[in-house]
């Protein structure tokens, strides 16, 4: 019985170890075929005619459009969790009780929508500025 217990803690330390390890190398492997695959697809567009630079900026990934009001929508999500949080802890609403996790989402719903809210006025006050100038 105790080996048994032995050879599954062992078991589980190997496997816990060995996750993170598998998952850089996928990550690597993936990077590659990426590249060999964007190289393969570049050649394909210069044999056809188009010219390496415009081959190029066809097959870049363009960065995404940074979303200037992110962090005010994260912190009126995080704002929102905590009121929840407090709210329970006033109520003392024990973390095992489904209300505790209720409360906690409702929060971070207002939150969202407040957020919402005050990215759709700030865009409307920064359209209504543009079209004045």
């Amino acid at each position: 019985m105790l080996q048994e217990l032995e050879l599954e803690g062992l078991f589980a330390i190997i496997l816990s170890l060995s996750l993170p390890i598998v998952a850089v190398v996928m990550v690597f492997i993936t990077s590659i075929k990426k590249k060999n695959r964007e190289t393969q697809l570049r050649l394909a567009l210069i044999e056809k005619g188009t010219d390496p630079e415009t081959a190029k900026l066809l097959i870049e990934e363009h960065e995404e459009k940074h979303n200037k009001y992110s962090s005010l929508r994260w912190a009126c999500i995080l704002i929102g969790a905590g009121l929840g949080a407090l709210c329970n802890g006033l109520c003392g609403v024990d973390t095992k009780d489904i209300y505790f996790w209720i409360a906690i989402a409702a929060g971070m719903g207002i939150g969202l929508l407040i957020s919402f809210i005050v990215e759709y006025k700030l865009t409307k006050k920064e359209q209504q500025e543009q079209n004045e100038a």
